[in-house]
């Protein structure tokens, strides 16, 4: 079971939060994750359940980004009784039988089961510092750091090459 693809989608739920306005964009994100499944019998109270849900994983990335291991391991502790993991085998949307960690209850209940154990995964395998706030200014979106070297501090292309090119403006204006 990939639970990367899980904490992914926690990173997503928190960067993309506030643009989940109504069904429309949830169900959009939902598709554009390959939840076509669940996409279509999403409700009012699943996208209220995950903008909760959002807030709650936001505090999860920045305890990490701000070095409290104590804390992420709480917050994500609290999550994990809040949505207990219910394994279960499934086959949709044309895929071969694999793993998720829930199909019952609603939609946002899988989304959370899903984006909190994977969350507590790459803790517990990789570590904390694999969570993190992206470091360019004005940008406070999540990442996961999935690089070999623990060396990513921004959480895209974008706002990396923004980064660089102010500071090598910076430094040009100090010379």
């Amino acid at each position: 079971m990939d639970l990367t693809s899980y904490a992914e989608l926690a990173v997503l739920l928190v960067n993309r939060g506030d643009e989940l306005r109504g069904l429309t964009e949830l169900r959009e994100l939902l598709d554009e994750t390959g939840r076509r499944e669940s996409a279509a019998r999403v409700t009012r109270r699943d996208l209220d359940a995950l903008r909760e849900l959002r807030e709650e994983l936001a505090g999860v990335f920045q305890a990490a980004a701000e070095g409290d291991e104590d804390d992420v391991v709480e917050r994500l502790n609290g999550l994990l009784v809040r949505h207990p993991v219910h394994p279960q085998i499934s086959g949709h949307d044309g895929q071969r039988w694999h793993m998720h960690l829930t199909e019952g209850g609603r939609v946002a209940d899988a989304l959370a089961v899903g984006s909190v154990m994977g969350l507590a995964s790459v803790v517990t395998g990789l570590g904390v510092d694999r969570l993190g706030i992206c470091q360019a200014s004005p940008c406070r979106n999540a990442y996961l750091d999935t690089s070999s070297n623990r060396s990513r501090r921004y959480c895209s292309e974008r706002c990396a090459s923004r980064a660089n090119v102010a500071a090598y403006r910076a430094r040009k204006r100090g010379a």
